[in-house]
């Protein structure tokens, strides 16, 4: 994610901010256009502050609730209700928003759904949402669970269905959750890439027979048990060696969940080096003398045609990350190492999203 420039007084805006805290104007997010707008109110909508006859803009209708800081066309919605925002068209179920401290969660699980579309739709990712005639558009569902119910809300994807349960939302229960499954990291922006990961699946390999045979010859084959491989995973751990082979240990759960991790990680990697290079970020340690841990992001990584310059820069990002949180006494942000198979497998998702040609992988020399 970059950085925004105010256009009228030069104040650097946030992706999430909803004023400039310089000049005082709303700001917005214009998704089409990739810019965040200072604005002026204009009758009942808003224009962009400096052009007296500039488009009209209205805010996404989650911003009532402070939920959503993205724009609209004034003539989008029906009667005086705006529209909602690209991303907030995909919601189907939000909670019970009277209670504030479930309202205070979605505004939560919202923050980091925007950042997930962000990614979409600068990767040209197809997204439909209900109402667009797609047989399985994307859609939302952020459940608590019910007091009187021993049933718990999980978070998970089925059909198109990505489901978020609220509780993901509370830092300290995500915490014990994470503690408890022995888990490096778990964030609402992971759930969100993990989960869209296994949407994309669907969409960009299970009815593609070109990149069937590909993506089994690397990830394992699909049709599998689930049910049981799930059983086998928690009962007998990860098999020994996993490091080796997979981003994480649920990742060898079976060849779906393999594939949502690396989707997961894939999001990172992108999303987190275009903020580097909108920072200007190069790292540099004095004492690498042979450039293993040096980079300069200097390149729009959704943009870029060979994954190994993702790579490239990442892997030196991540341990400069890395370091600075120790130095902070917080824990590593990135906890994970990406061996050759996962390389590959990162390779294989770029260049799907790409829309290159995908091919079986050559066998390693061990295989």
């Amino acid at each position: 994610m970059k950085l925004f420039p105010c256009q009228c007084c030069g104040q650097a805006l946030h992706f999430e901010n909803t004023a400039c805290l310089r000049c005082g104007h709303h700001v917005g997010y214009l998704p089409e256009q990739e810019r965040m707008l200072a604005l002026v109110a204009d009758g009942g909508a808003w224009r962009e502050a400096g052009l007296e006859n500039g488009a009209l803009w209205r805010f996404c209708r989650n911003w009532e609730l402070s939920a959503c800081n993205w724009l609209v066309p004034a003539g989008d919605g029906t009667g005086d209700a705006p529209a909602f925002c690209p991303a907030c068209r995909h919601n189907r179920t939000v909670p019970d928003l009277t209670d504030p401290v479930r309202h205070e969660q979605w505004q939560k699980i919202e923050r980091a759904k925007r950042r997930l579309f962000h990614a979409i739709h600068r990767l040209g990712l197809s997204c439909p949402a209900p109402g667009d005639s797609h047989p399985q558009p994307l859609v939302f569902d952020f459940l608590a669970d019910n007091p009187g119910s021993k049933d718990r809300v999980m978070t998970g994807h089925a059909d198109g269905v990505v489901t978020i349960a609220l509780k993901e939302a509370d830092d300290a229960v995500r915490e014990r959750t994470r503690v408890a499954m022995g888990e490096p990291y778990r964030t609402l922006l992971g759930h969100f890439r993990h989960e869209v990961g296994h949407y994309y699946w669907d969409l960009l390999v299970r009815d593609d027979d070109a990149a069937l045979e590909p993506f089994r010859a690397l990830f394992g084959d699909e049709r599998l048990d689930y049910a049981a491989a799930l059983d086998r995973h928690h009962h007998d751990g990860p098999p020994e060696g996993w490091q080796e082979t997979h981003v994480s240990a649920y990742a060898t759960m079976h060849p779906w969940e393999d594939w949502a991790e690396s989707w997961a990680h894939y999001l990172h990697m992108v999303d987190t080096l275009e903020t580097a290079a909108s920072l200007g970020m190069r790292v540099e340690p004095a004492v690498d003398e042979e450039g293993e841990l040096s980079a300069a992001v200097d390149f729009d990584p959704y943009r870029v045609r060979n994954p190994a310059r993702l790579l490239s820069a990442w892997v030196p990002l991540t341990v400069a990350l890395n370091m600075l949180n120790r130095s902070m006494g917080t824990a590593d942000p990135y906890p994970f190492t990406l061996p050759d198979p996962v390389r590959r497998k990162l390779g294989f998702i770029h260049a799907l999203v790409r829309g290159d040609t995908v091919t079986r992988p050559a066998p390693s020399p061990a295989g």
